[in-house]
């Protein structure tokens, strides 16, 4: 267990009691309904849950949104000053699902305060900002992770397996695709997401940071890229629009393999369409989001003529696969929000037992990585040439 002390409770399984996890949280909306969701239902589906959280008090800046927030997600307290958590003691996890300008220094002070930390992505608005994160983060000595949620989707994690088993051969293309359709009308309202200040860039930092970090999990390290980036509707309610409606690139992976990741908020039809597909030289796989339950397999050895020959779907459900465990019998589905779940669990399982979040768990050096590839992808589109990704 780590260094922060804990307390336990009543309830036991086998005999034995269930040490619990103060939770401290930053952000009430989109991502902080998920995270506490998923606090809630670890807590009795992944029975026994590692660490039984705690649901302390929750942060943030509007005080009726925030009171509200704390009623209906369970929170015992609430505030509007987040340094209020970083120094209450009876918290141990520091949450922050806040806006991206927000990820940085709450983090980096609750590290320093001795919390182990959770951090949406991106990790930071640029790689500047994330690499500070991480190397405080980092020297703070607490457990981290940059919430890059996919990697916890039980056919993703199939995928990997797939991969490491060498089934597939020597990998030669990934292509990967987040696409929505959320602000394609021109007269959708001027959000922080579109504030070049707050979040940092655009569907790049939103959708296509998630498809770069399953890139780096999935084939390894991206080496160069060459992209270009669009804003298309470039004012909304009167306010420039600063960051990238859309992004293509092509990289090229340390590995040798090539590949090709797009990112998109105008592609009508498109709701949360996070597709990839790996071909390797024994076989190819492919996974779709909107059917996350599926992935999609095939391996050499069908001849032309064969009857059944091609890509066959692989429903991931079966109780032997990833985080099955917790579920339901086979073909009883999951969805979006169990992604949580499995991530919050595997980062409560990592300070319980002192362990590692890598390398299934996204540190806050991967959060740093992703960002410097996506900062690469801002330099190769400005400049209209191929940019090298380095790291510090």
């Amino acid at each position: 267990m780590s260094k922060v002390g804990f307390v336990t409770m009543g309830e036991s399984s086998g005999g034995e009691d269930i040490p619990t996890v103060g939770i401290g949280m930053l952000g009430y909306g989109f991502m902080g309904k998920a995270h506490s969701n998923a606090y809630k239902t670890l807590a009795y589906m992944t029975w026994p849950p590692p660490l039984m959280p705690q649901l302390v008090a929750i942060a943030g800046r509007n005080p009726e949104g925030v009171a509200g927030a704390a009623r209906r997600y369970g929170f015992a307290e609430h505030l509007t000053d987040w340094r209020k958590l970083v120094e209450d003691p009876r918290v141990q996890v520091f949450d922050n699902s806040s806006t991206n300008d927000f990820h940085a220094e709450p983090s980096i002070a609750a590290a320093e305060a001795g919390k182990h930390v959770v951090c949406e992505k991106p990790l930071g608005r640029d790689a500047n900002e994330a690499y500070e994160t991480w190397q405080r983060v980092e020297a703070a000595g607490v457990k981290h992770m940059c919430a890059f949620n996919y990697r916890f989707v039980p056919a993703v994690r199939l995928a990997r397996q797939i991969i490491e088993s060498g089934d597939l051969g020597e990998i030669h293309h990934f292509r990967g695709f987040y696409l929505q359709e959320w602000i394609v009308d021109a007269d959708f309202p001027m959000v922080w997401r579109l504030d070049k200040s707050v979040a940092g860039s655009g569907s790049l930092g939103d959708l296509g940071a998630h498809v770069i970090d399953l890139a780096r999990y999935l084939v390894g390290e991206i080496d160069a890229v060459s992209a270009t980036t669009r804003t298309f509707v470039k004012s909304r309610e009167g306010e420039p629009v600063d960051v990238d409606d859309a992004v293509e690139a092509l990289v090229d992976f340390s590995s040798g393999a090539v590949g090709i990741i797009e990112a998109s908020r105008f592609c009508p039809g498109r709701k949360n369409a996070l597709t990839f597909e790996i071909n390797g030289s024994k076989g190819s796989i492919a996974f779709d989001m909107e059917r996350l339950n599926e992935l999609q397999v095939h391996f050499a050895g069908s001849k032309p003529g064969d009857l059944a020959q091609g890509f066959r779907t692989v429903l991931v459900s079966e109780a032997d696969h990833p985080f099955w465990q917790h579920w339901w019998p086979q073909g009883h589905m999951i969805g979006w929000e169990h992604t949580f779940v499995h991530e919050l669990h595997h980062f409560l399982t990592a300070i319980r037992d002192d362990t590692d979040v890598a390398p299934h768990g996204a540190t806050f050096e991967d959060g740093y990585r992703a960002a410097e590839i996506c900062d690469a992808m801002l330099r190769s589109a400005e400049a209209g040439r191929k940019e090298r990704v380095s790291y510090r």
